[in-house]
């Protein structure tokens, strides 16, 4: 499977660095307002998938959770309560900086990319990921990254916008499209983010073929749940 998020940005095709760059300077400007974004774009939807994702993971005390990309905490703060130590990674300040105000102290945040995370080897009982792995420069080096800092054994979790059902797809398409991008002008004083954020959608794996790639990247036990016809997708897998 070739990398989709490689060497593009949105339709525009891009060098990896020019991809990060622009994501980064993207995360950068709608920090204040992202999470009011998610609100009104999924109609308050994306809190319950998080909250069902962090039922999945089931932190306990004890254990080393990651959750990457995870900026403004909202995993975080759900999964903070168990006990385990949580730690945020994310390349985006601005976005850690809006998480550092929410969370509680307990929580953890460190800069970093899913390419190279800054933690050792065999570091993770668990990590998650919540609608950031289509962020990535590369969908296989994020993969193999998390593969390292997981323990044998840990597990993975990736909350992921994925390939609706055939039924309601001419709506959602219609909706993401046409509505979406005009939210981010009213809201977030971006349309163009979300030009990109509606894009990297459309490009990003649909169910099989991320479960594939995470089998390619040696991930056992590989397997996913639907959200709302396919709207969204938990993805999961365990090192092996």
């Amino acid at each position: 499977m070739t990398d989709p998020l490689s060497g593009s940005f949105g339709r525009e095709s891009v060098t990896a660095t020019e991809r990060e760059r622009r994501i980064r300077s993207l995360f950068q400007a709608v920090a204040g307002r992202y999470d009011l974004m998610n609100d009104i774009m999924s109609m308050g939807i994306h809190r319950l998938w998080k909250r069902s994702m962090a039922r999945a993971v089931a932190a306990r005390s004890g254990q080393t959770i990651i959750d990457l990309a995870g900026g403004t905490g909202d995993i975080a703060r759900l999964l903070a309560p168990s006990g385990a130590r949580v730690v945020v990674c994310d390349p985006s300040t601005a976005m850690m900086a809006v998480g550092m105000g929410r969370c509680p102290k307990s929580v953890e945040f460190v800069e970093g990319s899913a390419e190279a995370m800054p933690f050792a080897d065999d570091s993770a009982h668990a990590l998650t990921i919540a609608f950031g792995l289509r962020n990535t420069t590369s969908l296989h080096a994020a993969l193999a990254e998390i593969q390292r800092v997981l323990k044998p054994g840990g597990r993975f979790w990736c909350l992921e916008f994925s390939r609706p059902w055939a039924i309601i797809r001419p709506g959602y398409d219609a909706w993401s499209r046409l509505v979406i991008p005009r939210l981010g002008a009213w809201v977030a004083g971006e349309p163009a983010a979300y030009d990109y954020l509606v894009e990297s959608i459309r490009r990003f794996p649909a169910q099989g073929e991320l479960a594939a790639a995470m089998r390619d990247a040696g991930f056992t036990e590989v397997g996913w749940r639907n959200y709302c016809g396919g709207i969204a997708c938990l993805h999961q897998g365990t090192k092996a």
